[in-house]
């Protein structure tokens, strides 16, 4: 159906991504419930499927696939495929989900987080980010297209935390090749209207500018 209906427009203008962030949790009913990767070889069935569809009415169509396990698991299992495939600029969770109250059923008792971020005797920093990266980057080498659907950070996350991981995220991106897309433009996670309440925000037409953030993303362009 809708393969057809947009047929017209330029594979410049408009792409396919097949299923946004698949995860699939013990209870769907529970956002908060155990969960994990969809199995592969269900994955590939609908994928496939899906794309024989989109490319029997246009052959030059892009279609991509995210990531498994909620768009951050790379899958060799679809590089034969004619699927570009999508990550996620969100590792890690500690940092870019702070407090996020869809993510943590009591987020007052999240303990505080910096960058380089400690978890026990293990410090994750630009390397941890690099080596996170690895099984993207394998996938360009075998001329698999990859673009990072989603990037960013809730606003809970303290400003100068943020502002330093991302500035890792979007320098390890840039190493590989990956361009990316912000999840916000406006909004919690956002360059406008992010609520922070440790950010001088700039008057841009009457939205709230969060100036650092909006250098930091030109700093990669």
């Amino acid at each position: 159906m809708w393969a057809n209906r947009y047929k017209g427009i330029s594979k410049k203008k408009l792409s396919f991504d097949l299923v946004n962030e698949p995860f699939q949790r013990e209870d769907p009913n529970d956002q908060h419930s155990p969960g994990g990767s969809v199995d592969m070889v269900d994955y590939r069935r609908v994928a496939e499927a899906a794309l024989d569809t989109i490319k029997s009415v246009k052959k030059s169509r892009l279609v991509i696939a995210d990531g498994n396990g909620g768009g951050g698991i790379a899958m060799p299992e679809l590089a034969d495929l004619e699927l570009a495939q999508s990550c996620r600029g969100y590792h890690p969770f500690p940092i870019s989900h702070y407090k996020a109250g869809w993510v943590y059923k009591d987020p007052s008792t999240v303990p505080p987080v910096d960058w380089p971020l400690t978890q026990g005797e293990r410090v994750l920093d630009i390397d941890n980010i690099r080596e996170y990266y690895a099984p993207w980057k394998a996938l360009i080498d075998q001329g698999v297209g990859v673009h990072c659907g989603e990037c960013g950070c809730y606003n809970e996350t303290p400003h100068e935390v943020f502002l330093s991981w991302f500035g890792d995220v979007l320098t390890v991106l840039k190493e590989n090749g990956i361009g990316f897309g912000i999840w916000e433009f406006s909004g919690a996670f956002g360059v406008m209207n992010s609520g922070r309440k440790d950010v001088e925000y700039e008057d841009w037409y009457g939205e709230k500018l969060d100036r650092k953030f909006l250098e930091l993303l030109r700093a990669q362009i």
